[in-house]
C-alpha cells in the first residue's frame, strides 16, 4: 500500500506538472472547482477503500485526519494570498510557484511525519507537550485572528535578498535569469521561497495535530498528503473570497485546541475517532456559517480590490 500510494502521487503530479498545466495560464474559478471536486473525491474513494478493507476505525480515523488538514490548510491560503499580492506575483505564473512549493512541502512533512511517530513511540511525554503546544497555537490563533501579515518584510525575506542576487524584474515562468551578464533570481523564486517557508510554519501545527486522532503512519502520511495536493486547486478556488470568512480563523483556533487539550488528556479521557470528528466537523461548520451569514449582511466594498484582482 506504501508503494502503491508513492506511485499514485508521483503519478498525480507528473499529469498535473506534463499535461495539465505544462503551459502557463491562470487558473479559472471553473478549472479550480472541478481540481478541488476530483481531489476530495480521490481522498473520499480512498478513505471508502481503508473503510472495506481494514474496519471502521482506521477509516474514521483517517476522515478525521484529512478534515483537521484540510481545514488547518486553509490558514496557508491566506498566508499564500499575502505572498502573491505583496510580490505581485501575476496570476499567470502563480501555480507553477504553488506546485514546486507544495512539491517540497511533501517530502517535508513526510521527513517530520516519520519522526514524530518514531520520537513518540520512544517518549510518550512529547505527546503532553504536543498538546500545551496545539492550545497555546490556537489561543495565539484566536488572539491575532485579525492581525496584517507582511511576510515580504520578514526576516527570510530580507535574508534571502542579501545573500541570493535578485532581480524585480519577471523573466516569464522561470525562477533564474540572466541579466547583464549575471545570473539573478527572480520574484517567482522569492515567492517560492516564502511559500516554503510558511508550509514549514503550519506543518508544526498541523503535523502534531493529527497524532490526537492516530499514532498510525501511514493514515497520517496519505491524509497530509492529500490535504496538500488539493491546497492547490483550493487556493484558486478561495483566494477571492478569503475576506468573506471572517470567523473561519476562531474556528481553526477552536479546532487547535479541541485536538490539544485531546492530546493532553490523553492518558485520563478517551474519546472516539468519531466523537473527535462530530467535534471538529460541528466547530468548522458553525464558523463558516456565522462567516457566510455576516457576509451576506455585510455591503460589499466596490472600492476595494481583492488580492486575486491586484495581480
Amino acid at each position: 500500500m506504501w508503494a502503491g500510494f508513492i506511485a499514485f502521487v508521483i503519478a498525480m503530479l507528473a499529469l498535473d506538472l506534463g499535461v495539465f498545466h505544462r503551459k502557463a495560464h491562470a487558473v479559472s474559478f471553473k478549472e479550480a472547482g472541478a481540481w478541488s471536486a476530483v481531489w476530495v473525491s480521490l481522498a473520499l474513494t480512498f478513505n471508502a477503500v481503508l473503510w472495506w478493507r481494514f474496519g471502521s476505525v482506521p477509516g474514521m480515523e483517517f476522515l478525521t485526519g484529512y478534515l483537521i488538514e484540510k481545514s488547518l490548510s486553509v490558514d496557508n491560503i491566506f498566508v499564500f494570498v499575502v505572498i502573491f499580492s505583496a510580490l505581485k506575483i501575476p496570476a499567470l505564473y502563480q501555480h507553477r510557484v504553488l506546485f514546486w512549493g507544495i512539491l517540497s512541502a511533501l517530502v517535508l512533512r513526510a521527513v517530520m511525519i516519520f519522526a514524530g511517530v518514531a520520537m513518540l513511540e520512544r517518549f510518550h511525554w512529547l505527546i503532553y507537550v504536543f498538546g500545551a503546544f496545539l492550545i497555546l497555537t490556537g489561543i495565539k490563533l484566536f488572539v491575532q485572528r485579525n492581525a496584517e501579515e507582511h511576510p515580504e518584510d520578514g526576516w527570510l525575506m530580507r535574508t534571502a535578498r542579501r545573500v541570493i542576487p535578485s532581480t524585480p524584474n519577471f523573466h516569464g515562468q522561470h525562477f533564474f535569469a540572466v541579466e547583464n551578464g549575471r545570473r539573478l533570481a527572480t520574484p517567482l523564486l522569492m515567492a517560492l521561497l516564502l511559500v516554503e517557508a510558511s508550509d514549514v510554519l503550519f506543518a508544526l501545527d498541523s503535523i502534531p495535530a493529527i497524532f490526537a486522532v492516530t499514532r498510525d503512519p501511514f493514515i497520517v502520511f496519505t491524509s497530509n498528503i492529500f490535504a496538500i495536493l488539493g491546497l492547490r486547486s483550493l487556493f484558486f478556488l478561495m483566494a477571492g473570497a478569503m475576506e468573506k470568512f471572517t470567523y473561519l480563523k476562531v474556528g481553526l483556533s477552536g479546532v487547535l485546541i479541541f485536538v490539544g487539550a485531546k492530546m493532553a488528556l490523553v492518558d485520563v479521557v478517551h474519546l472516539s475517532p468519531a466523537v473527535s470528528l462530530g467535534v471538529i466537523a460541528l466547530v468548522l461548520g458553525a464558523s463558516i456559517v456565522a462567516s457566510l451569514v455576516k457576509a451576506r449582511h455585510t455591503p460589499d466594498d466596490p472600492t476595494k480590490l481583492t488580492p486575486a484582482t491586484k495581480n
